[in-house]
């Protein structure tokens, strides 16, 4: 191969792209459009890796909860922080008061001052949610004056809901585990990174594949843009003495001249969507512009190996195209094409998945290169068997009316044209197939139930023991939406006052209220019950003894938790009582006291819950919920009891594939819309001919429509099948039970009928246009 001949003839191509006059622009703007969409995607792609390192460092970098179980001693540099996360119409907003106990406490990332009390510090998207009338409901819960905005450095992203406020005697008022001493801010030293299962990894495997196949589809179909007048230019050169291979290498000089073009192209598309990003949130996900940053090994592969293979495409595609100085033929009758290596791309892709059939969870993890390698070959098997597909189905269709027998006649002439149209959407939606299938079929591995009998309640409130109960009772039953409230107060007894060696849970309420949590015969206010049938039966009947010296509260060695131990004398003639789940779906053990038994000395050590029912036909009704707790309690824990808890990592993935197929959809209209706007161009002095004759403008756009419709359908038909099978053999490798979800199956099959549909309604208007007689007039 001649270096120096093969560089002079592309960049001759080059030149006749940018100084062809005004076909070699369009055909060179078309291409670079098609190519920068999907070079902006692939950059997208390769910046996420940074952006999501950079949310999980700044995530690190602000926790402040060590969980170390050690008891911090008071000094100049240690700070109070209390957690008061909250929900806001399904918006989770990060919370924290903070309390400094001396002049060098660490402040928090991204906040130049400690807010003072009754004040707060905000991040942009909740003062701007704050200062909006859909916030109103959202002030009331935070009733603190803003002094400031939370920096950059202390956000995982431009949409997240944060604040932090200033606090006082925290330590005195905590609940549970709600309120920490530290001095400093960043990730526990004992805490160990998420590592994905074998299943989640190949999840994520999947859907890498499965979003950048079809970009790598687009960008190879988008430099192919307006191949039939470039082919026919290129006879011009054969009559001035070029031989065939130096013209193929000048076409090759064309495409890469549009694939350059759209490297540039790509990168504004990539630098402005970059500067919108801070805009977009999707389910919770944002990021700012600055974390949008690709990997520049990565960005160079993608500047490398996109105009390599624009000009490996044209050149492939010129094969079977014979250029003389006369013109161009396109072999009159081509030969049927051959099947045998169509097919033997997706059983090679099965071959290389095949050893992995069952592995599952338990059998280590999958061969990463297996999974990658497989998966393309049986997604580009669409791509190889979709064109003979077309061809075997369209050479069968005849009869029908004059638009029917227009585009049948159109698609009998260039198949591989149609079929590369609809290649993108072909491979996106059998992908999408494959990957519903995987989702639902793991995703009973990674949603447990949680136990909670939402028909007895939807909320469970933790507030202070210094509220009183029965307060909290009374203005929650008068909150907007909610149906009723029970309230139940917890404690432990011990044998002990400190490190007790055996330890019962106790519930105090009325009888009513411990209904609820247990089975009674008969109760009256100053009766005691011990619950007999437990899990821990034993522990109860040891220290349920009449006479025996126990302690409320008792308290443990390195806790941080501050104990209110109180000596008690266990009664004779305690009743029995059956154990009941609560509408947690906790079943209790220990010790049940009413409330005019307790001793009045025991009620600080309380922890105290509220569980609410709410009406489902009042809006916000959980909001109003979440105030009246503020209200009572600005350290209250409000949350909603679900019947069911999927896993955190699972659910990340599902968001990631959500805002990836989001992107990929977005560029298969955008390149869709683009090729079919190509496609007219090409027709344009044909179509008006056709006008010109007399034929119906009518007759003409539903003759386009059917070229797109028959392709369409046939690739919907194939990636059906491939999606389906793909999904099995990924259901196998999982050791999951292979199930077929129809419902996902056609939802990803309409979304993509759907898109076609749209570039097609959004294509009849250029159409239109086209239709004109003087559509004739050349020059």
């Amino acid at each position: 191969m001649n270096v120096r001949q093969w560089t002079a003839d592309l960049a001759m191509g080059i030149r006749f792209a940018f100084a062809g006059g005004r076909e070699g622009w369009v055909r060179a703007l078309l291409t670079a459009v098609g190519v920068g969409l999907g070079v902006a995607l692939l950059l997208l792609t390769t910046a996420l890796p940074n952006a999501l390192s950079e949310r999980s460092q700044r995530g690190d970098a602000r926790q402040d909860f060590t969980y170390s179980g050690k008891v911090l001693p008071k000094a100049d540099n240690t700070l109070v922080v209390a957690d008061t996360d909250t929900t806001f119409r399904d918006k989770d907003v990060r919370g924290r008061l903070l309390e400094p106990e001396g002049a060098k406490a660490p402040l928090p990332p991204g906040v130049g001052k400690f807010p003072a009390q009754d004040e707060m510090v905000v991040s942009p998207a909740l003062d701007k949610l704050l200062k909006s009338d859909s916030g109103k409901l959202l002030r009331e819960r935070l009733p603190y004056r803003v002094t400031g905005t939370i920096a950059q450095s202390g956000l995982i992203g431009p949409a997240e809901l944060a604040y932090y406020a200033g606090g006082k005697d925290l330590l005195q008022r905590q609940s549970g585990g709600s309120v920490e001493r530290i001095d400093y801010f960043g990730p526990s030293p004992n805490s160990q990174p998420d590592k994905l299962d074998p299943v989640l990894l190949l999840l994520v495997l999947i859907v890498f594949v499965v979003l950048l196949l079809p970009v790598g589809v687009f960008i190879a179909a988008a430099v192919r843009f307006g191949g039939e007048r470039r082919d026919r230019r290129l006879a011009a050169l054969r009559l001035v003495g070029a031989d065939g291979r130096m013209t193929r290498r000048v076409a090759g000089g064309e495409a890469l001249a549009g694939a350059l073009l759209g490297l540039v192209f790509g990168t504004g598309f990539f630098l402005l969507g970059r500067r919108l990003a801070t805009g977009l949130d999707v389910r919770d996900v944002s990021v700012f512009p600055s974390d949008l940053n690709p990997s520049p090994a990565l960005a160079l592969l993608v500047a490398v190996a996109v105009p390599a293979a624009a000009v490996l495409v044209t050149l492939f595609a010129l094969r079977g195209v014979v250029i003389e100085p006369l013109g161009v033929v396109r072999r009159a009758k081509p030969p049927r094409r051959r099947l045998w290596w169509r097919l033997l791309l997706p059983l090679v892709g099965l071959a290389m998945l095949y050893p992995m059939m069952g592995k599952g969870d338990g059998q280590g993890n999958f061969n990463q290169w297996l999974v990658i390698g497989g998966t393309v070959l049986l997604l580009v098997g669409v791509t190889a068997l979709l064109p003979w597909v077309v061809e075997a189905t369209v050479v069968r269709l005849n009869s029908g009316s004059v638009s029917w027998q227009l585009a049948v006649r159109r698609l009998q002439l260039s198949s591989g044209t149609a079929a590369r149209m609809v290649n993108g959407i072909a491979v996106a939606v059998a992908g999408a197939i494959a990957l519903q299938m995987l989702f639902a079929g793991v995703e009973g591995d990674y949603t447990k139930p949680t136990g909670n009998d939402v028909s007895r309640a939807q909320m469970e409130v933790s507030v202070n023991n210094g509220v009183q109960l029965s307060e909290a009772k009374a203005q929650f039953a008068r909150t907007k939406g909610v149906r009723g409230a029970s309230v139940i107060s917890l404690t432990s007894l011990g044998d002990r006052a400190k490190d007790p060696n055996t330890e019962v849970e106790v519930s105090v309420g009325s009888c009513a209220e411990l209904r609820e949590v247990a089975r009674l015969t008969s109760c009256a206010d100053g009766d005691m019950f011990k619950i007999l049938g437990g899990q821990y039966d034993g522990d109860t009947r040891k220290l349920a003894k009449a006479g025996s010296t126990l302690y409320f509260d008792p308290g443990y060695d390195g806790s941080t938790s501050v104990s209110h131990p109180v000596s008690w004398k266990v009664p004779a003639g305690l009743k029995t009582a059956a154990p009941r789940k609560d509408p947690t779906g906790w079943a209790r053990d220990g010790l049940l006291i009413t409330s005019g038994a307790l001793p009045s000395n025991a009620t600080k050590g309380l922890i105290q819950k509220v569980y609410v029912s709410l009406d489902p036909s009042v809006a916000d009704a959980s909001d109003q919920v979440r105030n009246t707790a503020a209200r009572l309690d600005p350290l209250s824990d409000a949350s909603t009891l679900t019947a069911s808890q999927e896993s955190n990592q699972f659910r990340s993935i599902r968001t990631g594939l959500f805002v990836g197929a989001t992107c990929v959809l977005l560029l298969i209209g955008a390149s869709l819309l683009v090729s079919q706007l190509e496609q007219l161009r090409e027709r344009k002095k044909l179509l008006s001919a056709l006008v010109a004759f007399g034929t119906r403008r009518r007759t003409l756009s539903l003759s386009v429509l059917w070229q797109t419709a028959i392709p369409i359908g046939l690739g919907l038909a194939l990636s059906t099948a491939v999606g389906l099978a793909l999904g099995s053999v990924l259901l196998k490798m999982s050791a999951t039970p292979v199930r077929i979800d129809w419902a996902s199956v056609l939802a990803m099959t309409g979304i993509g009928a759907g898109v076609v549909l749209a570039v097609t309604l959004l294509s009849l208007p250029p159409l239109l246009r086209m239709m004109r007689p003087d559509g004739l007039r050349t020059e």
